[in-house]
């Protein structure tokens, strides 16, 4: 017998959203778990006239307030499982922290809220009601994104000295906000968008990809956080030299005035053995390259244990995640799709009383999103006397 799709109701994502989009797509894309209600926009009226204007049904409300105290009076087979939420960033703690102590599993976009002493509480709350809490880093969800993970953790590459981890895009090369463009006009904020406008919006992604693949932490930062926009009062340009938990060195760099660059996240990762290349706009692919030897490419889906370099045991059910098949392009969707479906066999298990692994592994989870803000207020702290190095505060 087939189980029920779980329920997911949003939180912000009206008038025309973009990132609502990709995640209510992956939602539904295996028919396990579906949008069933939403609170859309902060003026109930408009919630309301978009809950009903949304290309299928679902239960709209004017808050998440009420949608939230109205998930306690439901059926069991209509209560909500997660919310997912997608506002600003200044709308990310309230309703995380009132879902997970209504007994909802939560998964917010990033940055995971607007400061650190936020980050804590949620942390905290997280772990003595148990809920299961996923950052949406869209990244993580590329399949060679876990195959780098492996690869790096595994020691194939040897110690690592040096990452390169990037983020450059070009979109607000211009004062975008001043034409009123939404998109622009929050993330340039800093009452809606926090302390850092460029290293919050996707120099976290940055910080994120180097974690995620190599396990280290960032342990000490020197910072630069510049305005390269006039007139601009939060950084557009983040420039990170970072030390590393075992020794090593990176660079975590973000910026949005690169005009021509889009969404050009990578990672570059220098071993003593060797070196791994990633880029987001080319996900299907990685390169390893060895000391005296061609370049290997790795596609998804055309990887073969024990060639050379890779062991003849490779995990099982990393060989086995891929999709669709080699040749047939994962791409950002099916990122979406993979951290949605990882994410929904930890609120399974949590709703039967089941261990859960919410252990960063398959997504980040909400100790990373910690982690997030602790860097980006290091970075603050270091950027305000000019780029001296400044240590990272240890994990709650």
């Amino acid at each position: 017998m087939s189980q029920k799709p779980l329920n997911v109701g949003l939180v912000g994502g009206g008038k025309g959203a973009f990132i609502v989009q990709p995640h209510q797509k992956a939602i539904h894309s295996d028919g396990t778990r579906r949008v069933t209600a939403a609170a859309l926009f902060p003026d109930p009226k408009v919630a309301l006239e978009e809950a009903a204007n949304w290309p299928y049904p679902i239960k709209g409300y004017g808050s998440y307030d009420e949608m939230i105290a109205a998930n306690a009076k439901l059926p069991a087979d209509e209560k909500l499982d997660y919310i997912l939420i997608v506002t600003p960033n200044f709308v990310h703690y309230d309703p995380a922290m009132k879902a997970m102590k209504a007994g909802i599993a939560v998964f917010c976009e990033k940055p995971l809220c607007m400061n650190l002493q936020e980050a804590e509480d949620l942390v905290k709350t997280s772990r003595q009601l148990n809920v299961p809490f996923c950052v949406a880093h869209t990244y993580l969800g590329h399949w060679t994104s876990r195959l780098s993970r492996y690869i790096v953790r595994s020691g194939l590459l040897g110690e690592v000295r040096w990452v390169d981890s990037y983020y450059l895009q070009g979109w607000l090369a211009t004062r975008l906000e001043a034409t009123g463009q939404m998109q622009a006009a929050w993330r340039t904020n800093p009452k809606l968008a926090g302390g850092s406008g460029c290293g919050g919006d996707i120099g976290t992604h940055a910080l994120m990809q180097l974690r995620y693949v190599t396990g280290l932490n960032v342990t000490d930062v020197a910072a630069h956080l510049e305005m390269l926009v006039e007139g601009r009062p939060i950084d557009d340009h983040f420039t990170i030299y970072c030390k590393l938990s075992n020794g090593g060195k990176a660079l975590v760099r973000a910026s949005q005035i690169c005009i021509g660059q889009k969404n050009n996240l990578g990672v570059l990762v220098a071993g003593t053995k060797g070196t791994l290349q990633w880029r987001q706009e080319n996900p299907e692919s990685l390169t390893i390259s060895l000391p005296n030897q061609p370049d290997r490419v790795y596609s998804r889906g055309a990887v073969t244990p024990g060639d050379g370099f890779l062991p003849k045991d490779v995990p099982a059910d990393l060989m086995a995640e891929p999709t669709i098949p080699a040749g047939h392009p994962e791409g950002f969707h099916d990122a979406f799709a993979r951290l949605h479906r990882c994410f929904e066999a930890d609120v399974r298990a949590w709703k039967a009383g089941k261990p859960f692994k919410c252990d960063g592994a398959k997504y980040a989870n909400v100790e990373d999103g910690w982690m997030g803000l602790a860097f980006i207020e290091t970075c603050i702290k270091s950027s305000a006397a000019q780029g001296a190095w400044t240590p990272m505060p240890k994990c709650v």
